[in-house]
């Protein structure tokens, strides 16, 4: 099996062409761009991917985000597909007061066609908080960042159509962005892919299923996926083989690809389907007060240690854990009791969905023991009814 790293030297030095079109594992890789170390280079006002490799290739791999991203920019600078490719408008917003984790670049694909890659949830505490915060807010920051970016890359760029992308939160940004700026837009917009991102509650749904942007937008996701059946979808959604397990899925660089093709899996699996209704049962029983309450009690503790990321908290947990403790201790009483109450309604779903489960499939079971026990009886009967026949002759 291979990933977006062997793509590249596979299909690297063949030209996006009318024969050779940009594909789904072109826009991964430009989905995932968005996510290498920006902030630690000196970015010029028109870069091309090439450039950028250049400037990048002093860095060790423990510098980057992630396993897999110091190999993805050195092919990619080394690639006749990428290479030539300008990037422009860079931008990175870290904010912990107002719980904003925001970044996005443009690469040009060609004369006429631009790509919006928005990064993803980056190690920063605050940025986590901001996903989570979306169980509870119609829109949050990112979001709104998302649609004045496109805005604004429309506008700067009005004679190019536009693909938009972006994995994890990033692909939740690229869809909101896409079905909330003007029509008239729309309209440019060729395709929106989102790489495991989360979806949007029933009001943001409701709001805008209907709208014909809808039709452009595909939603990727491994087979145990987590994070992307996290809240609603309406878009259309293809299941992704990973050969990672459960939640190590979410990382892009496991997801297979052979040749120009991303390889497909039939369905999701019983821990993705658990996950999704354990879920979905929580954000129908709690209200977004409740809700709310229990994420920014479990935020509190984390934010008591004075960690930025929580790489920090865990090189430090002798330190980080009495902090936590001693913060848990000082909240209120009714915070307490909310977290208590939002662990064990997760916990029951859980544990009835299991339940259920193993219920039905002994009743499956059962069925068939009793089914193959019929047939066994008829098939005797037949024979002893045969072997009187024959004695009687």
């Amino acid at each position: 099996m291979a990933n977006i790293n062997d793509y590249i030297l596979w299909r690297g030095d063949i030209p996006i062409t009318y024969k050779f079109p940009f594909n789904e594992i072109d826009s991964m890789i430009l989905a995932r761009f968005s996510y290498l170390i920006f902030h630690k280079i000196k970015m010029g006002q028109k870069e091309t991917i090439e450039s950028i490799s250049k400037k990048m290739k002093n860095f060790d791999n423990e510098e980057f985000l992630y396993n897999g991203d110091k190999e993805l920019i050195t092919n990619l600078g080394q690639s006749k597909r990428f290479k030539d490719m300008i990037v422009t408008d860079y931008i990175k917003t870290n904010d912990k007061e107002s719980e904003k984790q925001f970044g996005a670049i443009t690469i040009h694909i060609s004369d006429k066609e631009l790509y919006i890659s928005y990064i993803g949830t980056d190690s920063t505490i605050h940025g986590w908080k901001e996903d989570l915060n979306m169980a509870f807010m119609d829109n949050v920051p990112c979001q709104i960042s998302g649609k004045e970016y496109a805005e604004q890359i429309l506008n700067k760029y009005h004679d190019k159509k536009i693909r938009i992308g972006g994995h994890s939160k990033g692909g939740n940004v690229a869809i909101y962005s896409a079905i909330t700026i003007p029509k008239e837009m729309q309209k440019r917009i060729i395709k929106v892919y989102n790489y495991d991102g989360p979806g949007f509650n029933k009001k943001i749904i409701d709001e805008y299923g209907s709208n014909k942007i809808i039709d452009k937008i595909e939603t990727y996701i491994p087979q145990d996926s987590i994070i992307g059946r996290i809240l609603n979808h309406k878009e259309k959604m293809t299941i992704v083989f990973s050969n990672e397990k459960a939640i190590w899925q979410h990382d892009i660089y496991s997801w297979q690809v052979l040749r120009d093709d991303i390889v497909k899996a039939e369905k999701n699996t019983n821990i993705s389907e658990n996950i999704d209704k354990t879920l979905t049962d929580w954000l129908e029983t709690t209200t977004n007060e409740q809700r709310k309450i229990f994420v920014d009690a479990i935020f509190e503790l984390f934010y008591s240690t004075e960690a930025n990321t929580f790489g920090e908290i865990s090189s430090n947990l002798k330190e980080n854990i009495p902090k936590i403790l001693k913060k848990y201790r000082e909240i209120s009483i009714d915070d307490k009791k909310m977290i208590t109450k939002m662990i064990k309604i997760i916990t029951t779903s859980y544990i009835d969905i299991i339940k259920e489960q193993e219920t039905m499939k002994f009743d499956n079971m059962k069925t068939q023991y009793i089914s193959k026990s019929k047939k066994k009886v008829e098939e005797f009967d037949i024979k002893y009814l045969n072997r009187l026949k024959n004695m009687g002759n």
